[in-house]
């Protein structure tokens, strides 16, 4: 049995095969994140383990600007729960992931027990944004948006920043292409959401 370890930096990802080392459990890999809360740390359906360090500035900057405008509208829509990039949650195919932002309706974050809130809540969002990164490539984003897909977010958008570019993920619908959008609007999964494009790119 293999454990992969793949290090992602901002310019190239590192993977690292440990070979005799079977996955961790769902209880490890949340210790094994606890110890080292400075990094950004996903796992893979498989137990492969995605090691993030911080971003960079530019790039945290863009995230933060993602949080913010997705939060002033999730504050006035009142439906539900706004996430940022911190945010883990075990998906039901078993992946630990963090979107860049992501939402939830409020019926379904309120069905979980408070130590699963406390947890990564075993929750796919209902709403999830990938903001590529100068190591990430196009297609394994892509992949990690179609895992979004498969395991139940209603809508998602992957930004392309280095191509000025907007995919829009649905359920059972075929992926939307937005070149150099000067918003992305939510409607009709986020009624009134627009996504101001001019400090994301």
């Amino acid at each position: 049995m293999t454990t992969t370890l793949l290090i992602q930096t901002e310019t190239t990802p590192l993977r690292i095969s440990l070979p005799a080392i079977a996955p961790m459990t769902r209880e490890e890999f949340y210790t094994f994140c606890q110890a080292n809360r400075d990094l950004r740390i996903e796992r893979t359906a498989a137990g492969d383990v995605v090691i993030m360090p911080p971003a960079f500035s530019d790039t945290g900057n863009r995230n933060f600007n993602l949080a913010v405008q997705l939060g002033i509208w999730a504050e006035i829509d009142g439906t539900g729960l706004g996430f940022d990039f911190s945010a883990g949650f075990t998906l039901p195919n078993g992946a630990t992931r963090s979107p860049d932002a992501s939402w939830i309706k409020t019926e379904r974050w309120n069905a979980l027990t408070e130590e699963e809130k406390a947890s990564f809540a075993p929750i796919c969002p209902d709403f999830v944004i990938e903001l590529r990164s100068a190591s990430d490539t196009l297609s394994s984003l892509k992949t990690k948006m179609q895992e979004y897909i498969e395991n139940g977010i209603s809508l998602g958008w992957l930004i392309d920043r280095k191509n000025r570019t907007v995919y829009i993920y649905r359920s059972n619908q075929e992926v939307q292409i937005l070149e150099n959008p000067e918003q992305v609007s939510g409607e009709p999964e986020l009624p009134g959401f627009r996504l101001l494009m001019s400090k994301i790119w």
